[in-house]
Formats: C-alpha cells, structure tokens, sequence
C-alpha cells in the first residue's frame, strides 16, 4: 500500500501548483516526450491515440457537411503573404523562412506553414472560373510550425497538428452560413464528444484573425480559471479573393470575387481537455476520446487465478467485440492496488474488477474514473452496463465541468470589481464593452485579462462600458488565457 500510496504523490497537487500538476501527469502518463528541438514535443502513442480519435470525429462531420479533404504543400512562397498586407503582419513574428537547399541560397524565402490562406488561395485562383465550380468545401489535416517565444505542450507548441477548412462561396450570405456552421460543429464537438462546455462568440477586431473580416470562437474554462480558444471559425470576405484573384463569372456573366472562410482546431484541444477534466490523481479522459474506454483487472489471491483469468478473457473479448476500447491487465507481477492506481493515473473512465467471489455470483464490479461508484452487475449484461457507465462518465464530466466554470464566472460593471474578482479568485468575468481600442487595451494592461468573445447569448446584457462609463455597445467576455 506504501508503494501504492507513493505512486500518486508524484502528481504535484493542482492547488499547489497547477502548471507543475498540468507537466507531471501528461509526462506520467506518457502521453507526450520533449524532443531536442526547442518547443517541440514527441507525441507518444497515448497521446497520438487521443488525436486519432479527435481527428476520425470530426473527420465524420466534416465530410456530413459536404466537406472533402486535400493536402498542400508545407512551404509557402514569400511573395504570396506579401498579397495580404494584414495577414503577413499579424504572423511575420512567428514565421520561419527557409534561405537555402542543396547546398544553394533560394532565390526567393519560403516560410513553413504557419496556416494555408495564402497558398489555398494562389490554388483557387487556378480551380475556380465559374459559379458552377462553387461552393468549393476543402478540409486539411497537416502540421503547421509558429515560432513560439513560450511553449507549454499541447496548449502552444512550435510544431503542432491541426485541421484547417477552407472554403470559396459565390456571396457572403453563403460564405457566413459556412462560417457559423463550423464553429456550431466545433461547439458540438466539443460538448458532446469532449464534455468541455464553451462560449460561443464573436471576437473583437483586436483579437480576430489577421486578414479575417469577422472571427467567432468556442472557449473553455480550465481548472486554473484560463480560458483556451478551443475552436475558430473565420469570415474572410473578399480580402484573400482580391489578393489573389479568385474570380468567378456569375450567373449574369459577370466576374465576381468568391468569399471565402476558414476555421481549425488543434492539439490543443487535448491540453484543454486534460485542464478541464483532471484531477490530483491524474486524467480523467472523456470516454469518447479516451483510448483504453474500460480496464479489465483480475482480483484475489493467488490460487484463484487459473478459474479467473480465463472468465476474465472472455469477459474482454466480449467487450471488444462490442466495439468498447478495452484492455485486460492480468500480468501477475503487479498488484491490483498499483493497476488500480495507474489505469485511474491515466484517465481510463470505467475500470472492471473481477474475482472469485465475482465469479461464482456470475457478476463483475464496475467503478467510475469520475464519482468512485462501485456497481455490481451481471456478467450476461457486462456490455450494456459497461456503455451504461461510460455514458455516464460522460455527462459526470460535462456537468462538473460546467459547475466550475458557472461558479468561476461573474457579472461586473467596473475595471475596479474586475480586478477584485481576479485577485480574489480565478475565473471569466462578463462586462459592457464601449467598442473602443483604447479600453479594451487598459483592460488587458491592468488586469493581465483579454477579451475571449462577445458571446450569442450571454446570460445579461451590459449597459456601461467598464472602463470609460459610457454606454456599452457590446456585452463581453474576459480572462487570461494560455
């Protein structure tokens, strides 16, 4: 028990310190490594498993919505960001450039992809002529590489996997339908397969994507109180069209410019999720997209393990022939007290024990990541009881989630409430918003705090800005963010 109990105190506490817990359990459970490349991490096939299955989802989706997927190339030209006055200069800090190859200085820079406006867009110019090309509905799935000053895995790393779609619309009417029926996919998702709860919103004009007309985004509380931008979904309007002469011949022979959106998530979504959902004993994985959904673990002594291990097996098979993501651990070497320890270390949401007297009562003894219940049930319903817990373990995880963001979040009227609340507790805070630059900047100045959106619904509207006093054309969203 001594072992057992040592093994969770390598998990720093969150209270005591929430980055040093947030490092310790993603290296414990292995779902990541450093690389000796400054601000790049190995994902390891834990982690890399948690992508597969945020990435097969959300694949479904996309192709649901009429979406198809392409690849383009990693390097992109010089001369095309220069197309994109804002663009460019919303990501040269963080753009690095290859100079030379074979030996060889190039003649003109190629920037590793940041994101693929530039070069999606010089491909548009060359595929679309007609209305009838359109709408084109492109998804990628490729890496991208930011020059990060600082790193934390998974939430901001130079190096990251993402998806980013990218689609060309005949009018703006249509290019804005596409651009809130993303980030309703990305809030669904989020929700329903990652029992994350977000805002949905629209960002400022300081805090949109460079070169967007418009940016809307889904945002998540973690444990610490930070906010992370857990999904984007981009208007472009015709900025990118003009820039690079995407045009099409309308219905009255006329040439037009296309409008066009894009949107994306990444590998931050697993920060986020570890954030929202862990705990002092490590993971707590949504059971969607957790990679082991159930731990078969034999119990009892010794001389048992003969009638039990087999019953156990088929008690496995029988789970994965169902399509539940199961292991059975009898390696005989470990007692159950550490399995238990580790499966719950790693997030794994169901853990079924199963022993002597289990056997010849024809039961087996589930337990949940989440609450700790203890359900016996019958061997002839274990898939069922199994689906049963794991959607529980769902909700348990969307509810508490929302608890803590609902009772880390209050309505303010001042810079000066706003200030108290953050040095009193960590949270959001929902204030009236004047639209000028100026108080939106001496808020971050003074607080640390940025704006997260200017939420659909919020629960009130504000009538006075926080700053200045004057009257609040928009109701607002703050918090410090990763």
């Amino acid at each position: 028990m001594s072992k057992d109990k040592q093994f969770v105190k390598e998990i720093t506490p969150q209270q005591e310190d929430f980055s040093r817990w947030y490092i310790d359990v993603i290296s414990k459970a292995e779902l990541m490594s450093y690389s000796p490349v400054r601000g790049c991490v190995v994902l390891r096939p834990d982690g890399y498993e948690i992508w597969e299955n945020i990435q097969r989802e959300l694949d479904r989706k996309f192709k649901e919505t009429g979406h198809r997927n392409a690849y383009f190339p990693l390097f992109i030209p010089e001369s095309f960001f220069q197309k994109e006055k804002e663009h460019v200069e919303g990501f040269n800090p963080e753009l690095p450039w290859v100079t030379e190859a074979g030996g060889e200085k190039l003649e003109e820079r190629l920037a590793i992809r940041p994101t693929s406006e530039t070069m999606i867009g010089h491909m548009y110019s060359n595929w679309i002529n007609s209305y009838r090309d359109l709408p084109v509905l492109i998804n990628q799935w490729a890496n991208v590489v930011r020059w990060e000053k600082r790193t934390l895995p998974f939430l901001r790393t130079t190096e990251f996997l993402w998806q980013e779609g990218h689609t060309a619309h005949e009018d703006e009417a249509d290019a804005r339908k596409e651009t809130m029926q993303m980030l309703e996919v990305y809030r669904d998702f989020a929700e329903n397969f990652l029992a994350i709860p977000v805002i949905m919103g629209q960002k400022t004009p300081s805090e949109k994507f460079a070169g967007a007309v418009d940016t809307y985004s889904i945002e998540a509380m973690m444990k610490d109180g930070k906010a992370v931008q857990a999904g984007t979904s981009h208007y472009l309007g015709t900025n990118f069209a003009q820039a690079f002469d995407i045009k099409y011949l309308d219905r009255d022979n006329t040439q037009q410019y296309v409008h066009t959106t894009s949107w994306g998530v990444s590998t931050r979504l697993i920060g986020a999720l570890i954030m929202v959902h862990g705990d002092d004993r490590g993971l707590v994985l949504p059971p969607k997209v957790a990679p082991l959904q159930a731990v078969v673990i034999p119990i009892g002594p010794p001389k048992t393990r003969d009638q039990v291990v087999p019953r156990a097996e088929q008690m496995f098979y029988e789970l994965k022939k169902a399509g539940i993501r199961v292991k059975l651990d009898d390696n005989p070497d470990q007692s159950p007290g550490w399995k238990f320890n580790e499966y719950e270390m790693r997030g794994v949401p169901v853990r079924i024990e199963f022993g002597p007297r289990d056997m010849e009562n024809g039961q087996a003894v589930l337990v949940s990541r989440v609450t700790g219940e203890k359900r016996p049930v019958r061997l002839d319903a274990i898939v069922d009881e199994v689906r049963r817990m794991l959607d529980e373990v769902h909700q348990a995880m969307y509810d508490n989630a929302k608890a803590f963001m609902d009772s880390h979040f209050k309505s303010i009227d001042t810079i000066d409430d706003m200030k108290s609340f953050l040095d009193a507790q960590r949270g959001f805070v929902l204030a009236g918003w004047c639209g000028s630059d100026a108080c939106e900047r001496q808020v971050k100045e003074e607080t640390g705090a940025t704006s997260r959106n200017m939420p659909f619904e919020p629960e009130e509207r504000k009538t006075v800005c926080l700053v200045c006093g004057s009257k609040a054309e928009h109701t607002v969203v703050y918090g410090k963010s990763y």
